[in-house]
């Protein structure tokens, strides 16, 4: 049986390094048919919607699907996305087959988010540190991926995408020959996946759901408008402006790692409290920097300080971890990642970017609200 959760949670760690590349190479792949096929930003904008579209999804149909079709058949029904999406994009350059496979990509990167989560919160003995070393697995090949995508790039914009649907594939054929079923649910009569809704009524479940909620709207702010902000207001030069974004991951990376290994979290829900009050100074700090080496520096420190909350507020769901669960979770969380960088767009239109960026500390506080109120709740 031990020998059966180890495989199982291994399972969770490579495929999701393999969606870090593939999830986080959108944004380089966007960028390269833009400039392949000549698309206005609101065509680009379109693309990536599409794909949030699609990730958000996901999370509802791999909560439900279960429950009429099993476990296995659901997952591998939904993360051929992967695949075929890439190789949609790779084969074809018009505009209705590059949004599905936009889309189906998205399916694919929620569909893996929620099986990964199950795979490895079941099936280990620390559910905090099991969570950290996911995410730091999903960071590693978010790192990897501009680096693979400039590789194949150099020879076709097609070969790169290929690459990528090849990727996907892989992720396919591990889930394909891994043995599921069962994973936080229980079967009925007829075989099928039976669905448990008694996490609906828990109080802890949506305070976790809202702390998720204001992390995702927080990073996903960050990561997307903070290199526009800095060539901006000139505070970076433009070239290395653009390498923040591996900042980000690169400490997202070494606190994920630190938390698995060097630093455990004796008590993961007061650790919560001080990560999100640490991502709420820090960033004010950082919207205040005026100049280069201070804004890099504490850019590391937020993304470091916001490393380990997502996946330690998925740990302390604890026995609530199941495919229905984190179908719901997962995908209301992600929605901030939607919300807030549209309104801070909009602040931005009216009121200038560095206003805009100053609306993203209301998440920042959110963070610091729901860490508390869930310290403050009974373990369920």
């Amino acid at each position: 049986m031990e020998q059966k959760n180890t495989r199982l949670r291994n399972v969770g760690f490579i495929t999701f390094f393999f969606s870090g590349i593939c999830a986080i190479s959108s944004g380089v792949v966007v960028s390269l048919l833009q400039e392949q096929y000549g698309f206005a930003y609101g065509m680009t904008g379109t693309l990536l919607s599409l794909m949030s579209i699609g990730n958000l999804l996901a999370g509802f149909l791999i909560a439900m699907l279960p429950g009429k079709l099993g476990m296995k058949p659901s997952i591998l029904l939904l993360t051929i996305g992967y695949a075929l999406g890439y190789a949609m994009m790779g084969l074809s350059g018009a505009v209705a087959v590059l949004a599905l496979g936009f889309f189906l990509v998205g399916i694919a990167k929620g569909s893996v988010i929620n099986t990964c989560t199950i795979l490895v919160s079941d099936n280990s003995a620390d559910r905090t540190r099991g969570m950290n070393l996911m995410h730091s697995c999903y960071a590693c090949g978010a790192l990897l991926c501009p680096f693979l995508i400039a590789a194949a790039g150099r020879v076709s914009t097609g070969l790169a995408l290929l690459v990528l649907a090849a990727l996907g594939v892989i992720v396919w054929l591990i889930y394909l020959t891994t043995p599921m079923g069962g994973q936080g649910s229980t079967k009925s009569k007829t075989g099928k996946e039976k669905i448990d809704w008694s996490f609906l009524h828990s109080v802890q479940f949506w305070l976790l759901t809202g702390l998720l909620f204001c992390q995702n709207a927080a990073e996903q702010s960050v990561t997307g408008w903070m290199v526009t902000y800095f060539k901006g207001s000139g505070i970076i030069a433009g070239t290395l402006a653009a390498y923040t974004v591996t900042v980000m991951w690169g400490a997202t990376l070494v606190g994920r790692l630190l938390i698995a290994f060097v630093f455990p979290l004796k008590n993961p829900r007061k650790a919560m409290v001080g990560m999100s009050v640490l991502c709420t100074v820090f960033y004010i700090l950082l919207v205040m920097a005026h100049t280069q080496g201070a804004a890099i520096a504490l850019l590391f420190a937020f993304a470091i300080s916001m490393s380990g909350l997502n996946p330690t507020a998925v740990a302390s769901a604890g026995r609530m971890t199941s495919v229905t669960s984190m179908g719901i979770m997962l995908p209301v969380a992600s929605s901030g990642a939607i919300l807030m960088p549209w309104v801070i767009g909009v602040v931005a239109e009216s009121a200038g970017l560095a206003a805009g960026m100053m609306t993203n500390i209301v998440p920042c506080v959110g963070l610091v609200i729901f860490a508390i109120l869930v310290a403050r709740l009974p373990e369920e």
